[in-house]
């Protein structure tokens, strides 16, 4: 029987009204692959769609001929979701985190930036989702309480991503009665030895109490949310420890698993991943009620690799078929980021497409290492939602990402992939390439 995704796909598709023919895009100047030929395609979208109203109105797609069948793409969603962060400032020192490649200052939002975004967001009804996270722990910020209750009240879903070592009775209690709807938190292991191996000074047990206290404070005041997840960045080291994790999310009653390879930040990690040769969509599956859902990035299914991953997925309950291993070339790249209409503004009030760009840093990607500047498209302290998202620029961007009209910089090995400078396709700055979000390869909430 058809899901309620896939009838929608079905019924969209069944209301294609025209049809416009983009023009040819150039051969690569290198003298690689041609550029992919999209179409922009009108679809009649009517407002008792639940899936057709996540495109605030929206009706132009890009379309493209898949062995899965047809995919449509919008042409430029509104903005939907803020991603706010805090803070930069940590209590931790993850081997995992951006923090560890910049030279950054770090700093906590103001209240008169925060309230710059509030009163930004009232202005804008396209946008029913607010994340508090970013590179930083949120609950370090005296008025992460106060600010989740304010982005509340305009109407928002809200969400926490949190690595939960200070979520005591009394924020626990406090975020409840603040309406947070999502609390994401972040463990790397399902024993303390390799929890603490990602997360040095996290305690395991003490983090699992919190949340379990999180739990019972929502049953006592009645409150269904925050819905709790689970985001575990998977490596070489706590790849044995991923079959435990359904037993952890059943004892903290967790209502999603995201599973999530390592992007290194560090020489030391670059050895960690599991991904050299996989790209693609990652899995994405549904099941009992009774069982969380599961989210997965593509992996590197090898001899030495399998038994954690099927052993994984037989005990969180999972049905699903192994996506066809295509390469970087082959995969249509999606950006999670761009696609949903995400705005991200950092402590600092300067606003990006995806987190990936709120700060410069280094990288490696498949062991290349990368430097990446990080890229702005206005401050909110001095400019409106409105005109950051429409400003040419921005606009041209969206387009870019949209059509992902990035050579695939994943496999290559050339100078030009040593930063997101430009690229052989004569793409000006930030190009995509390289992005393992896009691929498939690194998720997020």
């Amino acid at each position: 029987m058809p899901s309620n995704h896939e009838c929608a796909w079905d019924n969209m598709k069944k209301r294609i009204i025209k049809t416009h023919s983009s023009k040819p895009l150039a051969k690569n100047a290198s003298g690689g692959r041609n550029r992919r030929k999209r179409v922009l395609i009108d679809v009649e979208l009517t407002n008792d769609d639940d899936f057709a109203a996540s495109f605030s109105g929206n009706n132009k797609f890009f379309a493209k001929m898949t062995a899965d069948g047809l995919l449509l793409k919008p042409a430029d969603p509104q903005p939907s979701k803020i991603y706010v962060e805090p803070t930069t400032f940590c209590n931790l020192k993850c081997r995992s985190c951006m923090r560890n490649s910049w030279s950054e200052q770090e700093g906590r939002m103001t209240r008169e930036t925060f309230g710059r975004i509030i009163r930004q967001t009232k202005k804008n009804p396209s946008i029913r989702e607010m994340a508090f996270w970013g590179f930083g722990e949120p609950l370090t910020h005296p008025d992460i309480i106060d600010m989740v209750g304010q982005a509340g009240k305009t109407g928002v879903s809200t969400e926490i991503i949190t690595n939960a070592a200070l979520l005591d009775k009394k924020k626990s209690s406090d975020l409840i009665k603040a309406g947070l709807g999502k609390l994401v938190v972040s463990i790397d292991g399902v024993s303390q030895d390799k929890h603490d191996h990602m997360r040095p000074g996290a305690n395991l047990a003490a983090i699992m109490d919190n949340i379990s206290n999180l739990n019972a404070l929502k049953m006592l005041q009645g409150n269904e949310n925050p819905k709790i997840g689970i985001e575990f960045v998977l490596t070489r080291s706590n790849l044995s420890e991923l079959p435990g994790l359904p037993d952890i999310a059943k004892k903290l009653s967790a209502d999603f698993i995201i599973v999530s390879n390592i992007l290194p930040y560090t020489p030391d990690m670059k050895d960690e991943i599991l991904y050299g040769i996989s790209a693609g969509r990652p899995f994405a599956m549904r099941h009992s009620c009774d069982l969380p859902d599961i989210s997965l990035p593509v992996i590197d299914v090898k001899r030495n690799t399998s038994p954690s991953i099927l052993s994984f997925l037989v005990n969180a309950g999972a049905t699903a078929s192994i996506a066809r291993n295509n390469s970087y070339y082959e995969a249509d790249a999606l950006c999670p980021f761009v696609m949903k209409g995400a705005l991200c503004v950092n402590w600092k009030g300067e606003v990006s497409p995806c987190p990936a760009l709120m700060h410069s840093h280094t990288c490696f990607i498949n062991r290349r290492q990368k430097n990446i500047r990080s890229y702005h498209v206005g401050n909110i302290n001095t400019d409106d939602i409105g005109k950051i998202w429409n400003k040419p620029e921005f606009v041209d961007f969206r387009r870019k990402v949209i059509e992902f009209d990035f050579p695939p910089c994943v496999t290559c090995e050339c100078d030009l992939a040593e930063s997101n400078e430009e690229d052989c396709f004569d793409n000006a700055f930030p190009t995509c390439g390289d992005c393992l979000w896009a691929r498939g390869v690194a998720l997020c909430p």
